[in-house]
């Protein structure tokens, strides 16, 4: 069965699933298009070049349509467990089935076609994200879901409280945006240790009982110690602590209390991208296993509607995968060699230049799936040298309070972290085990570590091994290869535009070796 599958809205994305084998994940905000985009016509000609035949089966998610007061959704809408429709159709004159279902769906069946040993007789599912915060017990491979409604809008609550510190956010009409969680993420480490007032706490705890954030009435919180207070200031630091505390808090509570111990727990949705949570859920005694895909947010809702798809037709909830099966690279210039020069390919040359300082651009193979870069579309530098972490985010003109990750090889992964957790996706904090790794420690003492081994997919297997053969370290910062606000690069000409504003001066792509002359002539 051949299907093509297409989430509607932020993070839009396609797939292609053929007889349950994932052929291809595409995001609209690669290949530099703007983060966190809708579906655009070169992302679906993309598709359409890449499908090796007309799809049976074209799967449309749920979404909704922002009209002012009037309900209306895409397809079979947002929420709904049972929120399904099939109909005769056709595409190019060929008749196929039309399904839709809903977006709470999407993430329930991403979760489970992608889970180790699926399909999943029978799990617990934590979805949790800018509008979803409900428990289900998975069972009979999903032919009975019963969920548990915890907090909505738990992402859209994390995400207004950077939203009240921050004096660029307006006091009405806005929405929190996307990319504030992840921000006060990193600020929250900065709160370890802290108590916040009484009355950072009375604003945290009333955050956590609005009826909503869609828009966020920051005008409310205009006398609190908050508002406007400045992001990379002491009092959001120790309200962000306060509020990863009290929302964790709340959904294990609901586990304990709803769900059966020692099944398997599946997260999805944007919150599963919270490494300090996953870490938490892990080490909560509640569940046999743990499990996070790659692309636990939006940008596996397209992957999950084919699943669930799949399965609506008779077929199992399970999907074979690899986290590379985004787009391929797209070599459409080579670069000026008047300006860069191309030396012999050698990981240990390589590892040299990086001992040395040097800022690698590494394109590689296809494109990662989710907004994790994991050695396709990199930059890699020391881990050693403490102006590492400053210099990255300089080039990725990011905050100087943002953490740089590291990959690390699995087999090392004891040698430096705690708990060492073999994760290849970057999906989990660990504390960093000594000081010899000032760039990729972050204030708290954890990083976000990505393992790597020769068998999961990654180009960085060797690149690391020579490292820790010239250094003593199979360590290296690893972060995503991307102009600020866009989504990865994906095709020689930007790289090299961006290498050159940046000041990198090492390219290596698609297995070449390009160096920056200083000289040039």
């Amino acid at each position: 069965m051949r299907i093509l599958s297409v989430k509607p809205g932020h993070d839009g994305s396609v797939a292609f699933v053929d007889d349950g084998r994932l052929l291809f994940s595409i995001e609209a905000e690669k290949d530099s298009f703007p983060r966190y985009g809708d579906l655009s016509a070169p992302l679906v000609a993309l598709a359409l070049e890449m499908a090796p035949d007309l799809p049976e089966v074209l799967a449309v998610g749920g979404w909704h349509k922002f009209l002012p007061g009037v309900h209306a959704g895409v397809g079979a809408g947002y929420y709904g467990l049972d929120s399904v429709e099939s109909r005769d159709g056709s595409v190019f004159g060929r008749p196929v089935k039309i399904f839709t279902s809903s977006h709470e769906r999407s993430h329930l069946y991403q979760a489970a076609a992608m889970a180790p040993g699926a399909p999943v007789r029978e799990c617990v599912i934590l979805t949790w994200e800018g509008m979803l915060g409900s428990l289900y017990h998975w069972q009979d491979h999903g032919a009975r879901v019963f969920p548990v409604p915890v907090l909505s809008q738990p992402g859209g609550r994390y995400a207004a409280l950077f939203a009240l510190a921050d004096p660029g956010f307006p006091d009405a009409g806005a929405d929190p945006r996307p990319d504030y969680a992840g921000k006060l993420m990193a600020l929250a480490a900065f709160g370890a240790g802290s108590e916040p007032e009484p009355a950072v706490r009375a604003v945290v705890n009333s955050l956590l009982t609005q009826p909503t954030v869609y828009p966020f009435n920051k005008a409310r919180y205009r006398d609190s110690p908050l508002h406007n207070v400045g992001v990379h200031t002491a009092p959001l630091h120790a309200a962000a602590r306060y509020l990863s505390d009290r929302l964790f808090g709340i959904f294990r509570q609901a586990a304990e209390r709803s769900m059966p111990r020692g099944l398997p727990l599946l997260i999805s949705g944007g919150c599963g991208l919270n490494c300090e949570w996953n870490r938490r859920w892990r080490e909560s005694g509640l569940f046999r296993e743990v499990f996070v895909a790659p692309c636990t947010n939006d940008s596996g809702s397209a992957l999950g509607t084919a699943a669930d798809a799949q399965a609506f037709y008779g077929a199992q909830c399970r999907l074979e995968w690899d986290v590379y099966r985004g787009q391929p690279f797209v070599q459409d210039t080579e670069p000026d060699r008047r300006l860069w020069s191309e030396q012999p390919f050698s990981v240990h040359a390589i590892a040299q230049a990086i001992a040395e300082g040097a800022v690698v651009a590494w394109a590689q193979g296809r494109c990662e799936i989710g907004p994790r870069a994991l050695g396709h579309r990199s930059l890699l530098a020391s881990p050693l040298r403490p102006g590492t972490t400053k210099l990255l985010n300089e080039i990725k003109e990011r905050e100087s309070y943002r953490p740089i990750a590291p990959c690390c090889l699995a087999e090392d992964l004891s040698r430096w972290f705690r708990p060492p957790i073999d994760d290849p996706y970057m999906l989990y904090f660990s504390s960093v085990q000594g000081s010899a790794l000032p760039a990729i420690t972050h204030v708290d003492g954890t990083a976000r570590v990505q393992s790597v081994r020769p068998q999961d997919g990654s180009t960085l297997h060797p690149l690391l091994t020579a490292f820790r053969d010239l250094t003593g370290y199979g360590v290296l910062c690893n972060t995503s290869l991307n102009f600020a606000g866009h989504g990865f690069l994906n095709r020689t000409s930007e790289l090299v535009l961006y290498c050159e504003s940046r000041d990198i001066d090492d390219i290596v792509v698609e297995g070449r070796w390009y160096r920056r002359r200083r000289d040039p002539g």
